[in-house]
């Protein structure tokens, strides 16, 4: 095998980070196709995104025109990777997110190839490194098949830009079907001025021990403001209301890999510690001196974090 293909992740002509990763871990591979499903006729106003793709690493950047784009869901970037693997098989990379799970298991189907998800790493002789029952225990997989695909877990792989040629063709991709789900409406979701969950670089993330709405935005959310980072849930805070599902960290929420993660009132079950565990550098602070998340914590204070907290946010107020 000497190249791939990588679905990009963008909005407009903003790119995700995590389409940095799949480049990097696609490298393994031998040259990278970045596969862009962009709406048709915009083409000329993402030369920055062509730039910024080939500074990651792409050799070959590909244009894919949808029709009704914003109309349509998940088909035409199956459309686009499934055209180009049919006529010339390679391994696929897209991200391990819910949109890429499901476009991994329908690029199976159509290109008769296995399919790996929730993948933290590629090796060159095709294998995918897994970490399973909460990030307990590592194994690799192989999959059959001309095009294998890899739905890689975010935060997973540090990227590493290596530049790459960037040359750009463009690909129409076929008109809807009758058979299309289609959107009729949508409303997105409101974006504050945290960085995303998922793509934070410091998370601080609240547990059941904060006992209260109220005190996430009396604690959780002054100290992600003051550190210029994004606020995180446990499931159990999330189920008594505290705060909402989307920014749940864990088996059944998202997974964060942030430089910094700072737990407020957090036990640590598997279920969470599976979502965080990445993380280059993890605080802990809980009452509770024999809390799971103290096994994985750099720095661990136990104490009141209504004391602990506000005495750090005066510190951190020192040096503002």
């Amino acid at each position: 095998m000497t190249q791939a293909y990588v679905l990009v992740e963008h909005a407009g002509q903003e790119l995700a980070n995590v389409t940095g990763e799949l480049i990097t871990a696609a490298r393994v591979f031998g040259e990278v196709t970045a596969v862009a499903v962009v709406p048709a006729g915009e083409q000329a106003g993402l030369a920055d995104m062509v730039n910024e793709l080939a500074g990651l690493g792409a050799a070959e950047i590909v244009l894919a025109e949808a029709d009704d784009f914003s109309e349509r869901t998940i088909v035409p970037e199956v459309d686009a990777v499934s055209i180009l693997a049919a006529g010339d098989p390679a391994p696929i990379v897209v991200a391990g997110s819910p949109a890429g799970n499901e476009i991994a298991g329908r690029l199976a189907a159509r290109l008769a190839s296995g399919v790996l998800t929730d993948v933290t790493g590629i090796n060159a002789d095709g294998s995918a490194n897994h970490s399973i029952f909460g990030d307990q225990v590592q194994l690799s997989a192989v999959v059959g098949g001309s095009s294998p695909i890899y739905a890689l877990r975010p935060g997973a792989v540090a990227p590493l830009p290596q530049q790459g040629a960037g040359e750009v063709r463009e690909l129409a991709l076929p008109q809807a079907g009758v058979l299309d789900a289609r959107v009729d409406k949508f409303t997105p979701v409101a974006r504050g001025e945290r960085p995303e969950l998922t793509e934070a670089k410091v998370v601080v993330a609240g547990g059941r021990g904060l006992g209260s709405a109220e005190a996430f935005h009396e604690l959780v959310e002054p100290l992600a403001d003051r550190l210029g980072g994004a606020v995180g849930v446990t499931r159990d805070a999330v189920e008594l209301g505290y705060y909402p599902a989307q920014f749940q960290i864990g088996q059944t929420g998202v997974n964060v890999s942030p430089d910094l993660y700072i737990g407020l009132g957090i036990s640590g079950a598997i279920q969470h510690l599976s979502g965080m565990q990445t993380s280059g550098r993890i605080v802990a602070i809980n009452a509770d001196e024999d809390a799971p998340i103290f096994q994985v914590a750099d720095v661990g204070i136990v104490g009141d974090l209504f004391e602990v907290v506000p005495e750090l946010m005066r510190e951190l107020g020192k040096d503002a």
